[in-house]
């Protein structure tokens, strides 16, 4: 994707305006050519009034001021020993990288500030060891971050972590990150670093669920780098924490950024949380609360009529969204098997649970089920929804040649004069 594409960019805006994205930045990219861009696609982020919350690394200064100095240092990543020399550097690498975040952003008119949001203890003794200055993740102070995001501000937050006597200690920066991004409910955690996501099979793994990246990481987690075993182990429990989705992408790799955020196809690995886990198939005993949930909208010609013994007849085809045992959503799909295509119908969420995103959920749920079931194409007719389909499902006008020919005949029959909506499935 180009960044140039705005109109790719738009149909996303809606989607994420207001909501809080936490990028880890790898402090190899810090310090690598392509990191002012990395801080212009930060600043999209900001003009599209995403709010921004940034993690970073310090290991590669830590590394080179050990050198420069010849002091020698236990540690780089925050998870291993820390002496007090090597917090010395620590500090001292966090503070520079910090500055550079800062200057970088000034240029792009973009406020931030450096904070000691981490409140964090000792790590202790662990394998016989005292690991003395590293510490671990005690909690975040959300009110603090919350209120600088509310003002429009960036908040910068070293791999540093600070206890109530004031102590300092190293934090891994995978770990803060993700703390972060759970105490503030993140749309998306964002590993920036120096590879493009999980390779398997020699191939780059686009996406996984949180049940297969667990799978993955027992089966070939000993392959894996440290590096990236951490950041998958630690967007894996992220998203089982309430973070919807967590990101591995190349921030050596111009418009990475924008790419996996404003692409369906992404440029990195996604780890996402089982946002269908209240969708599940209908019941007998849903019959009456399916029927009675598009009552109103039958009768204001927005669902095309259902009699109670069609529901019951077509079940089968049917999935529920429930809160609380309670039925709040539902959607159809009718499976054409000899077009490899699939019917999304009846899609409806009560009036007291509308734009909660359930029927956004709904209709991606059917979108993998239709693929899960081999089909190709999605299609939907709407006399009314339309817009709802075309923005926030990437459904596409069509003709009604395109419907399977019993489906052209049904409606013809129907004189409903719907518009056909049709969704390629990849």
């Amino acid at each position: 994707m180009k960044a140039t594409d705005l109109r790719g960019i738009l149909g996303y805006i809606a989607r994420f305006r207001d909501r809080v994205f936490v990028l880890n930045i790898d402090s190899a990219v810090l310090v690598a050519d392509n990191f002012r861009n990395l801080l212009l696609d930060i600043s999209v982020l900001r003009s599209l009034n995403i709010k921004v919350v940034i993690v970073h690394g310090a290991s590669r200064r830590i590394e080179t001021l050990s050198e420069d100095l010849r002091v020698p240092a236990t540690d780089l990543d925050g998870m291993g020993v820390t002496d007090t020399p090597t917090l010395e550097l620590a500090v001292l690498a966090a503070n520079r990288f910090a500055h550079d975040i800062l200057e970088g952003l000034a240029e792009t008119d973009v406020r931030a500030a450096v904070t000691n949001a981490i409140v964090a203890h000792p790590a202790g003794i662990r394998g016989g060891r005292d690991h003395e200055r590293t510490g671990k993740v005690e909690r975040v102070d959300t009110s603090f971050l919350s209120a600088l995001l509310q003002e429009g501000i960036v908040p910068i937050i070293p791999p540093l972590g600070f206890d109530g006597n004031g102590q300092t200690f190293r934090v891994n920066s995978d770990q803060a990150a993700r703390a972060v991004a759970e105490s503030l409910k993140a749309a998306k955690l964002m590993f920036v670093g120096t590879s493009n996501g999980v390779p398997d099979g020699g191939k780059l793994s686009a996406q996984f669920s949180v049940a297969e990246a667990e799978t993955y990481l027992r089966s070939h987690g000993a392959e894996l780098g440290a590096v990236m075993r951490s950041k998958l182990e630690h967007g894996v429990r992220a998203c089982k924490n309430g973070v919807q989705r967590a990101h591995m992408i190349d921030g050596l790799q111009d418009e990475a950024l924008l790419g996996e955020v404003f692409s369906n196809e992404g440029v990195g690995t996604m780890i996402y949380a089982n946002e269908y886990q209240a969708i599940r198939a209908a019941r007998k005993r849903d019959v009456g609360a399916i029927v009675s949930l598009i009552r109103d909208a039958v009768a204001a010609e927005e669902l095309a009529p259902r009699t109670r013994r069609e529901v019951t007849d077509a079940l089968s085809n049917f999935y529920v969204f429930e809160i609380d045992r309670n039925v709040v959503g539902c959607v159809g799909l009718r499976l054409y098997a000899a077009e490899e295509a699939a019917e999304l119908q009846c899609l409806f969420v009560s009036e007291a649970h509308a734009n909660q995103g359930i029927g956004r959920k709904l209709m991606l749920f059917a979108c993998e089920r239709a693929r899960d079931l081999g089909c190709k194409r999605l299609f939907a007719l709407s006399t009314q929804a339309f817009n709802y389909f075309q923005q926030k499902g990437g459904f596409k006008e069509g003709a009604v040649s395109t419907l399977p020919p019993e489906r052209q005949k049904a409606y013809e029959a129907a004189g409903r004069k719907s518009r056909v909506l049709i969704r390629e499935l990849e």
